[in-house]
């Protein structure tokens, strides 16, 4: 397939006829091809299409028909036939009204052309770069982030049944890429007969020890295909397919082969006391090599993926009036559009997303003056970095966590007095310390202090200090910048000036609903995180067309409820 890049075709005059007639007041899909189609060109795919060969569908057409499928939740039949028997539709893409439209599995093919091609953003960026040159996003101003969780399109499986599954995802793609090498290897009766439904859909054992014999033919099995695969003999290629792989993953995660007293080898499900693979390296599924199980709190326990969603969130500080249409931009009111979309595994902290999320927006031309986060993005090191940044991150960062802090009784860190310069510390009894050593704590840099035995042992404050068997205190801190900006970020998260000003965080939970609402982003549509990445940028640059559109067709008044002494007072001041 190849791409001649032409955009966005001419409307024809009668489907503009038509249209006019047919929404008066115009539509969401008329107003984006009138406003937006600047954006939806095929210069930025060319790297994704071939020179030569056949023609394909123009990429900006698909990609617009893509934004307008996800900002009304429609699979991919339904937009397809949208394309055919929505005037409004036909409009956007420039058809005639008698074009025929596409089959639907053409934009499954551009989706994954863009997502092998790493182009998950294109139309998400082309939209962002917009909006800043139209004045509503720029440089300087508040932003918020939160994130959520994306439940995986695959099936959830225990261990059992994804030991089971995984033999037969194998023996599904070998049956279809190498039947007569297969043949050669097992007994095809016996196999399909055991592998033909899916394994989730049996009934299992009831017995634990029924359950254990039947993990050690699941992983009997698993073992054969895998020696099979690997043998010297066996083509290459075959342990290259992605299914024979995974199967050999997660051999290794869910099962141990063990000598017993004749000298047998015996497999045998992995337990804990053999070892199992951290979360974020943990196969929880043959179908997508991507998705992981997590928790969060007590209650929240899935299998999937993470989005953090990043939006603005103020009046953007010098906003030419002139230069944007509408009343709302002379009234200072300016749209809430996303400015990052950022997706993970499941299994990633928000702390991990804080300085990638800052960096895009860096990138971009749009890094906020004020961040606005929840407590699971901030630490130490981060606000720092932020702040040299010229961010500074609204943001409650966690308290003390020493047994003191926590009980609120005794003398925690913040009794006591520390001189950088003398690297000692002098304790609410006036003894100073005995030992400042410089270290590294998981990576990252730290001091431990230490206070003599003797100190100590005398000390009349010694119960309310420390419980340690020693007899003596140790205090960790970071160094003297990262924990004066820690300390300074406890105590003004205390007042009540952080407290109504941190307020503003909030409203991004109600982008998050409304992302869940409009285009059901809490649970994935395709496999694979670059796929899941490209919905959630879809997603996103939808959500920002839905506000864009309301911008343009409402004024400040149509936002919220008001009084009819409050609007009659606006237009006499309009």
């Amino acid at each position: 397939m190849s791409m001649r890049p032409v955009g966005l075709p001419e409307i024809p005059e009668q489907t503009v006829m038509v249209a006019r007639a047919a929404f008066p007041k115009g539509s969401l899909a008329i107003r984006v091809r009138d406003r937006l189609a600047e954006v939806f060109v095929d210069e930025p795919f060319a790297e994704a299409f071939g020179v030569r060969g056949a023609p394909g569908l123009s990429p900006g057409v698909l990609s617009l028909v893509t934004v307008l499928q996800f900002a009304e939740d429609l699979t991919d039949r339904q937009a397809a036939a949208m394309a055919v028997r929505a005037i409004d539709w036909k409009y956007a893409l420039g058809a005639e009204l008698t074009d025929t439209g596409f089959d639907a599995s053409v934009l499954s093919k551009f989706r994954a052309r863009l997502a092998d091609n790493g182009m998950e953003r294109v139309v998400f960026d082309r939209l962002l770069e917009h909006c800043k040159d139209a004045g509503l996003v720029a440089a300087g101003g508040k932003q918020r982030t939160d994130s959520t969780h994306v439940i995986s399109a695959v099936r959830d499986l225990n261990r059992l049944e994804l030991a089971g599954e995984s033999v037969r995802a194998a023996l599904e793609a070998l049956a279809v890429a190498a039947p007569l090498w297969l043949a050669g290897q097992i007994d095809v009766t016996e196999f399909a007969e055991r592998y033909g439904p899916r394994v989730d859909g049996w009934r299992m054992p009831p017995s634990q020890t029924k359950r254990d014999r039947l993990a050690q033919v699941f992983g009997q099995d698993a073992l054969a295909l895998c020696r099979a695969a690997w043998a010297d003999d066996a083509p290459v290629w075959i342990r290259q397919i992605e299914a024979v792989h995974l199967l050999r993953q997660v051999l290794v995660q869910t099962c141990i082969i063990r000598s017993d007293s004749r000298g047998r080898q015996v497999i045998k499900k992995r337990d804990a006391d053999d070892g199992v693979p951290p979360g974020q390296l943990r196969l929880a599924s043959p179908y997508d090599a991507d998705a992981r199980w997590a928790a969060k709190g007590d209650d929240l326990f899935w299998m999937g993926y993470k989005i953090h969603l990043t939006e603005t969130c103020s009046t953007l500080p010098g906003v030419d009036a002139d230069a944007v249409a509408g009343a709302e931009a002379a009234a200072g009111v300016m749209p809430n559009l996303i400015t990052d979309v950022h997706t993970t595994d499941a299994t990633v902290p928000d702390v991990k997303a804080t300085a990638p999320i800052q960096r895009k927006l860096a990138a971009h031309g749009v890094k906020p003056a004020e961040h606005y986060l929840d407590s699971g993005y901030p630490s130490a090191d981060l606000i720092t970095k932020a702040l040299g940044q010229g961010i500074r991150m609204v943001t409650p960062v966690l308290l003390d966590r020493s047994a003191q802090a926590k009980a609120a009784e005794g003398f925690d860190k913040n009794a006591f007095t520390i001189n950088w310069k003398t690297r000692q510390v002098r304790c609410p009894a006036g003894k100073t310390s005995s030992h400042w050593n410089p270290v590294k704590q998981h990576g990252t840099d730290a001091i431990v202090i230490t206070f003599s035995v003797l100190t100590c042992r005398e000390c009349p404050f010694q119960k309310q200090c420390t419980t340690s068997q020693i007899g003596r205190r140790m205090l960790t801190l970071r160094p003297e910048e990262l924990h004066e900006n820690l300390a300074r970020a406890r105590a003004e998260q205390k007042t009540d000036t952080w407290k109504n000003k941190y307020a503003l965080r909030a409203g991004v939970e109600g982008t998050i609903n409304q992302a869940l609402d409009v285009t059901g982003i809490r649970r994935a549509r395709y496999r694979g995180l670059p796929k899941v990445r490209l919905q959630h940028a879809f997603s996103a640059t939808a959500l920002n067309v839905i506000r864009l559109d309301v911008h343009w067709t409402t004024g400040p008044l149509d936002r919220t409820r008001h009084s009819r002494l409050e609007r009659l007072n606006y237009r006499l001041s309009a």
